[in-house]
């Protein structure tokens, strides 16, 4: 078995200026919300804006696991109702036929027992924010905030033909790249391969406590009907092709995911506080621990859309003590989320407060 890293309290390290970072984050953000808003004549995430799946389902832990994994929420037999978000990461309404980018996956668990991170601690969810790619696209916050302020300033000004010109160099560059063994996740924020979105691999890119130790978590396709679609040459050709393609298959079909964690073993070669460098699989595997259950349903009703994407958020500050998230980038999203989260619901009138139950979502 390998020597996996122990978690304790002094595991990061925290540059003394940060706090003066996450304010110009806030800015920048609350600058790029406004514009939107402008545009859609409502406020919207500033990133992950546009969704094309809401769906219930269950998370249900695996029946047996080793000690060193069966952490925190993964206990043995544990199930855990979930509302699961899939969006498309820029922080406007995109057009899927011109515009290939990253894609999201957030899970929102209910009935949750065990201390919260401040300031949530009377809820009872964990939720956990997924993307596409195995790596962050910047280093840290004071990285993130540079690569951020174009798509958060300028990109919403820039129709979607000419965002589409850039998304086909990109894409035509990450290909060229890929043939090689490289990605570029900077190229593949705007370039990213044109694929199903349920034929799609989610991961936290960036590090966690898990108990007693510290991971990485992601959720992968685990059935049949989700690897066909990765055959599939996916063509998008209207608007919202993301969304319209979701709703179809889960109209006729039930799909699983699993839920793989990769747990730290060195923290020079898997770094927290550097979020884009990779952890080598070949020295710790990710390994299964839960499978997320999601019936056949539709995809995007009307009335959940509007109370998932208006009412709730999806946030690593709704998080269990035992599953902090760690590193600068994390640290931000802490604060950032959480500011902005609020800003949005308050700009259209909608309630700040968390879910308590899954019965809030309409089935």
């Amino acid at each position: 078995m390998p020597d996996y890293v122990p978690y304790r309290d002094d595991i990061e390290t925290i540059d003394p200026d940060e706090q003066e970072t996450h304010a110009k984050i806030i800015q920048t953000m609350t600058d790029g919300q406004h514009i939107t808003r402008e545009k859609y004549g409502k406020s919207v995430r500033i990133s992950h804006a546009k969704a094309h799946g809401l769906l219930r389902g269950e998370l249900i832990v695996s029946d047996e696991l080793p000690p060193e994994f069966a952490q925190g929420l993964f206990q043995p037999g544990a199930k855990h109702p979930v509302v699961i978000r899939l969006a498309t990461a820029p922080g406007e309404y995109t057009d899927d036929s011109k515009l290939s980018t990253v894609r999201g996956m957030s899970i929102k668990v209910f009935n949750v027992d065990g201390p919260k991170l401040a300031p949530f601690e009377e809820t009872t969810t964990q939720d956990f924010v997924l993307d596409t790619g195995k790596e962050f696209l910047t280093s840290g916050p004071k990285a993130f905030l540079q690569a951020f302020k174009p798509n958060a300033e300028i990109a919403p000004k820039l129709s979607d033909d000419v965002k589409g010109v850039v998304s086909t160099v990109a894409r035509g560059t990450n290909a060229v790249l890929n043939m090689f063994g490289a990605n570029s996740e900077k190229l593949d924020f705007y370039g990213h391969e044109k694929k199903h979105p349920l034929a799609e691999s989610y991961y936290s890119q960036t590090a966690i406590r898990y108990g007693d130790y510290v991971a990485k978590l992601g959720v992968i396709p685990a059935t049949p009907g989700l690897f066909e679609l990765e055959q599939w040459e996916f063509d998008p050709q209207t608007p919202d092709a993301l969304r319209e393609a979701t709703v179809a298959f889960f109209q006729s079909n039930a799909a699983e995911f699993g839920i793989v964690v990769q747990l730290n073993t060195d923290l020079e070669k898997m770094p927290i506080e550097d979020a884009m460098a990779p952890w080598s699989e070949d020295e710790s595997p990710y390994v299964i621990v839960a499978r997320l259950v999601i019936p056949a349903q539709d995809a995007f009703d009307a009335s959940r859309a509007d109370v998932v994407d208006g009412n709730f958020s999806f946030s690593p500050a709704h998080s269990l003590v035992v599953h902090r998230p760690l590193g600068g980038i994390n640290r931000a999203r802490l604060v950032v989320y959480t500011t902005m989260a609020n800003m949005r619901r308050q700009e259209n009138n909608r309630p700040t407060n968390e879910p308590t139950s899954i019965d809030q979502v309409p089935a």
